[in-house]
């Protein structure tokens, strides 16, 4: 996607502190940009841009002739930016679906922006006019977005911690760098030496609730009851939509594809909607592991029978051992499982920077978490604890499964 990067009350020469935003480069190798803020001298954002949506008119930070006061700068993807558009007749400068924030927020407020958006970010939203700064981040996190606040009111927002850790300020104590919390939105004062004051931070959605998005959303209304036929309809009709709203793409699209149920399903119905939108290119499937592993048969499989253009990534343990500092240095974590698992994603994710011209990847993280995939569901004591334990999962996918989906992609842009 994108790296975003900004700075508020910065007490450092800005062209120091603006090598630290260089940290996060390879989340956009096609433009990068630095810019001050008007009457704030010690404000800046920066952007690394990898351009999906609008190749032309997509820099950051955001700024359009109808509201010149207002800033953005965000990384994700918004899904219902031409249904909002329908919806309220807002008038768009560009074809970037992430304007749409700074109409919503025209419209009604920072609690609307944040709870009408269906989409995947994480976003900087500046208002000169009224001295506030917004950060915001999707549900479930699968956008990354990390701070620094300190006690005297100096703000440091970057898509990964190593774009914070070393900032030079005044106080002598390092500030401590921050996750911001998925599903919240924080609202802060700007004040005229360009430092700020945390107001409130608000928790816009539980992925537990229907986002208030859905009023405007494509699914037809579905029918309720737990009758099985309904049940079934009304999954097919949820997974379907979902890999739909994400053809938004103006790049190649590919898949991974492990063989396994959660990723052939989404490469399955991936073909069969880019056949019905009649996008022109064969659709590109990725499979990773070593020498006869079952993942390459299993995926072999099924490329085979859907008719992708397939690609196999062989490895050895040689190569996977010494990955597996750049995996870390790239994930921001030590935890086992996940650096284990992102051996494979990090070296496909290179495969494809490197051999093909898919930008935009689609994969099936997060299946897993909600549907109970986990071998060790089966000891479960009852449904109910089944149920707490996958929602305690899908509350920590953002420290898990789709920060390695974020960072093992994002590594080679």
């Amino acid at each position: 996607m994108c790296g975003i990067w900004a700075l508020f009350g910065s007490d450092e020469c800005l062209s120091v502190q603006c090598l630290s935003a260089m940290k996060i480069a390879h989340r956009g190798p096609d433009a990068f940009r630095f810019e001050n803020v008007n009457g704030f001298t010690n404000c800046c954002f920066g952007f690394h841009r990898l351009a999906v949506v609008d190749q032309l008119y997509g820099m950051q930070p955001i700024r359009v002739k109808k509201f010149p006061y207002l800033w953005l700068c965000y990384n994700g993807e918004i899904y219902n930016f031409k249904q909002l558009q329908k919806q309220f007749g807002f008038e768009y400068q560009t074809l970037v679906d992430g304007e749409v924030i700074l109409h919503l927020y025209n419209r009604g407020g920072i609690e609307q922006t944040a709870s009408m958006l269906d989409g995947v970010f994480a976003f900087i939203l500046l208002d000169t006019a009224n001295r506030k700064v917004f950060l915001a981040r999707d549900t479930y996190g699968v956008r990354p977005l990390f701070k620094v606040l300190t006690d005297d009111g100096f703000l440091g927002v970057c898509s990964e911690a190593k774009g914070l850790i070393n900032l030079k300020h005044s106080t002598s104590l390092c500030p401590k760098v921050e996750p911001f919390l998925p599903g919240h939105y924080e609202v802060l004062d700007l004040k005229p030496s360009g430092k700020v004051a945390s107001v409130e931070l608000v928790k816009f959605h539980s992925y537990k609730d229907e986002p208030l998005h859905a009023v405007c959303d494509t699914v037809e209304t579905l029918p309720s009851g737990f009758d099985l036929e309904t049940v079934k309809s009304n999954i097919r009709v949820l997974f379907e939509n979902a890999v739909r709203k994400r053809l938004m793409s103006h790049r190649r699209i590919g898949c991974l594809l492990s063989g396994g149920l959660d990723s052939s399903l989404v490469a399955a119905v991936l073909l069969k909607l880019m056949k019905e939108l009649n996008i022109n290119y064969p659709l590109q499937t990725f499979a990773i592991g070593m020498e006869n592993s079952p993942d390459l048969v299993a995926a072999r499989k099924v490329a085979a029978h859907i008719g992708s253009e397939h690609h196999e990534v062989i490895f050895n343990s040689e190569e996977g051992i010494q990955a597996i500092e750049e995996v870390i240095f790239s994930l921001e974590t030590y935890d086992i499982t996940t650096v284990r698992a992102s051996i494979g994603m990090y070296l496909v994710s290179k495969y494809i920077r490197k051999k093909t011209d898919s930008v935009v990847i689609f994969s099936g993280e997060g299946s897993d978490e909600l549907t109970q995939g986990y071998i060790y569901f089966h000891k479960a004591p009852s449904p109910e604890e089944a149920a707490e334990e996958s929602e305690r999962l899908l509350k920590e996918l953002y420290l898990f499964d789709v920060l390695r989906a974020d960072r093992t992609t994002a590594a080679h842009g």
